[in-house]
């Protein structure tokens, strides 16, 4: 084997080499970024339409410690947590689900719904909700003759934009959901491609 052929090898290997390291640190930085900074989730439902739509893929935060009201958040119903006649809250078993949601009001507001109008009032002032696919009337148990309530701290209270299927904060399954619980906030759909964009 002559200089040539060796040196031409040489070079080939060395190639293939820094091509495989630099193909594993990609991959390991992307699962870094992928474990501790943002996830993806796939919407199951049709709660949140026409925001988002079925089995639509989202990249979420992998985390979320400060809530903010017409945030989309992924939220886990561990618990269902309803208020007592005394104010108290009472905290009971939840859906046990993973679900998207939107953040309606945030610990230390007051929620009102006029179920009857299909208006939702957030300390007083009726909410523009251009999001979402029909009014709110339909009351699912959690705070039936207790509206208004206020959402107490480290809780807030969620919707779906498509209220006449959306098991939510008005659902006695659901309630008020511990921002402990929330596992981050929607930022971006990447697929399907058509749809590709930051989610509002």
């Amino acid at each position: 084997m002559n200089n040539r052929v060796k040196k031409f090898f040489i070079t080939a290997v060395k190639d293939i080499v820094s091509f495989i390291e630099t193909a594993f640190i990609t991959l390991f930085v992307m699962t870094l970024i992928f474990t501790y900074i943002f996830r993806v989730a796939t919407v199951n439902g049709e709660s949140m339409k026409n925001t988002l739509m079925p089995d639509d893929r989202l990249i979420t935060t992998a985390w979320y410690n400060s809530a903010k009201q017409g945030d989309i958040v992924i939220v886990y119903a561990a618990d269902a947590v309803r208020l007592n006649d005394d104010g108290s809250l009472d905290v009971g078993k939840g859906l046990r689900k993973t679900l998207v949601k939107r953040v309606v009001a945030v610990g230390g507001q007051t929620i009102d719904i006029d179920f009857e109008r299909g208006a939702v009032y957030v300390d007083g002032k009726m909410l523009d909700e251009s999001y979402i696919t029909g009014l709110t009337h339909m009351d699912e148990g959690a705070f039936t003759g207790k509206y208004p309530v206020t959402v107490p701290e480290g809780y807030v209270f969620v919707m779906g934009d498509n209220r006449q299927v959306s098991k939510d904060s008005r659902s006695s399954e659901i309630g008020f959901v511990a921002v402990k619980n929330i596992n981050g906030k929607v930022i971006m759909r990447i697929s399907p491609l058509d749809s590709f964009g930051f989610v509002e």
